[in-house]
């Protein structure tokens, strides 16, 4: 099973970068589903057939879905919503007040990931090629699962303890609405699905991102962003897709000047993200539209590679044993020192890299290990952890926060 997510700056035809690598993926054999995420759903036009909410054959061995988020809400999240909507009405707001506030933006999307476990487990297909969202809403999809964990782990969890305690006194009482057993229940499912996608998307050896990009000078440097955030939560990069590059017989004066700045742009493209695979196709003379149209933009991007395979094998995230005790490895390329914050706090470690922020769990190997100190080198941050003597760990000093220097 292999899985690949393509995404990028909106308009740079990730959108059928990600159906021309499915359908080259389908004629060579594989059994394959291509799905988005992306809520401005393109896919339907791209591979030029209908597409429902359900996997849709569209050619032999291949599938393809555009995932109805909305439809995805209202079915793991209707306990949660109408026990919000039950305390904000007893707060003195109207139920379609309520209603409103509960949906908040972005949160349908999420559950198009619970979906991506399903078709894994059920071993139906031997690629799944998304579609994503644009970078940001990919990004804000790909945290989510650490951002849950953190709330399941120090508040739910214990509110629900708490909860079944409290719920008959308080249920007789004029209050605020405590939570049913369901609405912790859900809301662990929720926690439980994620976490099992978030696992497959971190083992690099199955699970890969393919940045799509223009050879212009804004997109580069969002996907240079990008490859950073994607990079800190332990997602792996095997390709970079430079599209719609000006061909070398566009002889036109007018278009000098154009090709002369995708030429250096296509450069830093490559010295930025080298020793990462640098895919390139032209801009065509048609649109890229339905089986014909897919196949050679696919045969352009992939030549005489296998589209299916790790075309770059890396971990971001790496622990290994030391002499003395550990290192953390997490690799942050183009990032700078003035970028990061990092700091420990119990048994977890706090980056934030140019204003993402992710909370790493430390192993239970290191969690009584005290940082002793971290470096910023090569695009690689390593944090180094030491066994505490009896004496630290009954001050609590094994806990010190770490340093970067």
């Amino acid at each position: 099973m292999r899985i690949q997510l393509f995404t990028g700056k909106g308009g740079v035809g990730k959108t059928t970068v990600a159906a021309a690598t499915a359908v080259r993926a389908a004629e060579a054999g594989r059994r394959v589903l291509v799905t988005s995420t992306d809520p401005a759903h393109s896919l339907a036009d791209a591979l030029d057939v209908p597409l429902g909410d359900e996997p849709t054959p569209v050619a032999p061995r291949l599938q393809a879905q555009q995932i109805d988020a909305q439809q995805r809400l209202e079915r793991h999240w209707q306990e949660v919503r109408d026990y919000l909507v039950q305390v904000l009405a007893w707060g003195g707001l109207g139920d379609v007040q309520a209603e409103e506030l509960v949906l908040l933006p972005g949160l349908d999307e999420v559950f198009s990931l619970v979906d991506l476990r399903h078709h894994i487990e059920s071993e139906v297909y031997d690629l799944v090629v998304v579609d994503c969202a644009p970078t940001a809403e990919t990004l804000r999809l790909l945290a989510l699962p650490d951002a849950l964990r953190w709330y399941v782990d120090r508040v739910l969890r214990p509110g629900r303890r708490v909860a079944r305690v409290a719920r008959p006194v308080l249920s007789r009482l004029n209050t605020a609405p405590v939570p049913e057993d369901e609405v912790f229940g859900a809301v662990e499912r929720i926690n439980d699905d994620l976490a099992a996608v978030h696992a497959i998307l971190q083992d690099t050896d199955v699970s890969t991102v393919r940045l799509v990009v223009n050879p212009e000078r804004m997109v580069i440097s969002e996907a240079l962003r990008t490859a950073t955030s994607l990079s800190l939560f332990g997602y792996a990069v095997d390709a970079v897709v430079v599209n719609r590059l000006l061909p070398e017989e566009v002889t036109d004066p007018y278009f000098e000047r154009w090709k002369k700045l995708q030429h250096e742009h296509l450069e830093t493209v490559r010295t930025s993200f080298e020793p990462t695979p640098i895919l390139t196709a032209r801009l065509f003379d048609d649109e890229l539209v339905g089986g014909a149209g897919l196949r050679r933009l696919a045969g352009e991007l992939y030549g005489d590679l296998d589209e299916t395979e790790v075309l770059q094998a890396s971990r971001p995230v790496v622990l290994e044993r030391s002499e003395d005790g550990y290192r953390l490895r997490i690799a942050l390329p183009f990032a700078g020192k003035d970028d990061v914050d990092l700091h420990r706090r119990g048994h977890e470690l706090y980056v934030r890299v140019a204003g993402v922020k992710r909370t790493v769990p430390l192993p239970a190997t290191v969690q009584r290990c005290r940082v002793v100190g971290a470096g910023l080198q090569d695009g690689v941050l390593e944090v180094r952890f030491v066994a505490p003597h009896e004496r630290e760990v009954a001050s609590g000093a094994a806990r010190q926060p770490a340093t970067l220097r």
